[in-house]
């Protein structure tokens, strides 16, 4: 059984993998101020009955990657570990002006989208910020976008605006909001739908001038589902891209 631990800004997914079956799968916080040993116990908590022979990890949280290297250490010394960092064979070349910077999620949703589509194609990853990656034909990350993600933005609406707040995200009646609060849900769902769609629209023109419709757009992300259903674009939602991404780097490496 293969561990595969994707630390990112808000939540933290893990699951463990059979073979290439995912078969089980959590969510939590992040929380940057974990200590290694208290990492250990949610670990432990979780992996009580699961027998784990393997463990992959990428993080876009310095801090949390750091204690979470200490863990492994000091828990796990005998198992077979593949942190996603430089050195390590992902089989994606990065063709970006400074291929250091990409985030290692990022990364790691890319070997499993060509993976999974075989061809030029467009991963939306639906995070604390909402990443739009680009990837070639033959399975090159080229960049692409970064857009603020929905929890962040439905936050400092209702911080900086007296009379809105929080609401839950759920599809309003109509697209014409009759009270405030189908009124946010209104912009916040079919606003982001439409971003998606319009930013998913540009960059396949730009991935593939000759024939945009040919790309692959693959959904991904703890928010995705609040918007998939509603965009014009998306063709596939898979969400754990980045675990399966993670999986197929720790087969390369051990």
């Amino acid at each position: 059984m293969l561990l595969a631990i994707d630390v990112g800004n808000t939540n933290t997914v893990m699951g463990v993998f059979e073979d290439d079956v995912l078969r089980h799968s959590w969510r939590i916080k992040t929380d940057a101020r974990n200590t290694a040993d208290e990492l250990a116990l949610i670990f432990q908590g979780l992996l009580a009955d699961i027998a784990v022979s393997g463990i992959a990890a990428c993080s876009t949280v310095p801090a949390v990657m750091r204690e979470l290297r200490t863990m492994l250490d000091r828990y796990y010394p005998k198992l077979p570990t593949v942190l996603v960092e430089p050195g390590i064979r992902t089989g994606v070349s990065v063709l970006t002006d400074n291929p250091k910077e990409v985030g290692t999620d990022r990364i790691c949703n890319t070997a499993a989208a060509f993976h999974l589509v075989e061809g030029a194609c467009i991963v939306v990853d639906f995070g604390t910020s909402t990443n739009f990656d680009c990837i070639s034909a033959r399975g090159d990350f080229l960049g692409g976008a970064l857009a603020p993600g929905i929890e962040i933005s439905l936050d400092a609406l209702a911080a900086r605006a007296a009379q809105l707040r929080k609401v839950e995200l759920v599809a309003p009646r109509s697209p014409i909001g009759k009270n405030t609060v189908e009124s946010l849900q209104s912009g916040i769902l079919y606003g982001f739908a439409g971003q998606v769609d319009g930013m998913v629209r540009r960059l396949s023109r730009a991935l593939a001038p000759q024939d945009p419709d040919s790309i692959h757009v693959i959904a991904t992300g703890g928010l995705a589902t609040l918007v998939v259903d509603h965009s014009e674009t998306v063709t596939r939602y898979e969400p754990e891209l980045t675990l399966i991404g993670l999986r197929l780097i720790f087969e390369r490496n051990v």
